[in-house]
């Protein structure tokens, strides 16, 4: 990985504090990424404690390779979070975890390289896949895709008004020219748009909502949080931290529905022991501070969550 692409971890010491409960515990960082959750807990855990980390992109496992010829402590797994209670069981260790975090999104060292395809501010290949080994591209999934289809993806996960437009014109433009670069793209939507919002590009909820379809993000960390409620111990903490409101959405209905158990009708005397609560919220969802936005503007829609398994 070029030293050119930096990350700055968000709410680094903040998600750190909150999921050690025990300095000889197993952890699990799901969003290895660069490493910044990880090094942090793993300068805080004890000699017996262990880390285990995932990430889908191969830069991140290579990162994560170097760290754990680093530090016997830690390990890492070239995955989707998605698959965490099979990684879980394999190491023997389910419902013995004593912590999960899970930083959301997209990293700043995949936005800024121009290869990954992420970002509309730099030209270059439509990629888009957090392993780019797998699965298809956007460009190809742009090729393939009926105008609903597309329409559906930019309404649904970019929450953008004009998705028909849109779709539209990316429609029109492909039987023209195969779309295979984010200029491309970009330059497309923005003329779709007709109302650009003041301080944003007019792509960027239609970006969003093209790169979370081609990773399945909203999927995975569906099934990422049912796993991690099986693998984590009474005790243990889930944290996560989120970056757009669809996955602050699905968090935060997870945490309640297992804070408030069973639903049962009005009025049915039901015992409180009966109801399957399993989660504590602890605490209220956390932002980045002032100072923090001041010197990494990515952090600004951040918001972080807790909660304690109790059953």
């Amino acid at each position: 990985m070029s030293e050119a692409f930096n990350h700055i971890t968000v709410l680094l010491q903040e998600a750190v504090e909150q999921v050690l409960v025990d300095p000889d515990g197993f952890y699990i960082d799901g969003t290895f990424g660069r490493g910044g959750h990880s090094r942090l807990l793993l300068s805080q855990l004890g000699r017996e404690g262990a880390l285990l980390g995932i990430d889908k992109d191969p830069d991140a496992v290579l990162e994560g390779r170097k760290l754990a010829g680093e530090d016997a402590r830690f390990s890492i797994a070239h995955g989707s979070f998605a698959e965490m209670e099979q990684l879980v069981a394999a190491r023997g260790l389910l419902g013995q975890v004593d912590g999960v975090m899970l930083d959301l999104g997209v990293s700043s060292p995949q936005l800024d390289n121009p290869e990954r395809g992420f970002s509309f501010l730099n030209d270059g290949p439509l990629d888009m896949r957090m392993n780019p080994e797998v699965g298809e591209s956007a460009a190809e999934w742009l090729a393939r895709a009926g105008e609903k289809e597309i329409a559906d993806v930019l309404f649904t996960l970019g929450e953008e008004r004009f998705s028909r437009r849109m779709a539209r014109a990316i429609v029109s433009e492909r039987q023209q020219a195969p779309i295979e670069t984010t200029r491309q793209l970009a330059e497309i939507v923005a003329k779709a748009n007709p109302k650009w919002e003041k301080g944003k590009h007019p792509a960027t909820r239609a970006f969003q909502a093209i790169r979370i379809h081609i990773n399945r993000e909203l999927d995975d960390l569906t099934a990422c949080l049912d796993q991690a409620l099986e693998v984590l111990k009474v005790g243990g903490r889930l944290v996560v931290i989120s970056f757009h409101s669809l996955e602050d959405r699905i968090v935060k209905r997870f945490i309640r529905k297992h804070v408030r158990g069973e639903e049962v009708p009005p009025g049915l005397p039901v015992p409180q022991s009966m109801l399957n609560q399993r989660l504590k919220s602890l605490g209220k969802p956390v932002k980045a501070t002032e100072g923090e936005v001041a010197g990494n503007v990515r952090s600004r829609s951040a918001i972080m969550r807790v909660a304690e398994k109790i059953a």
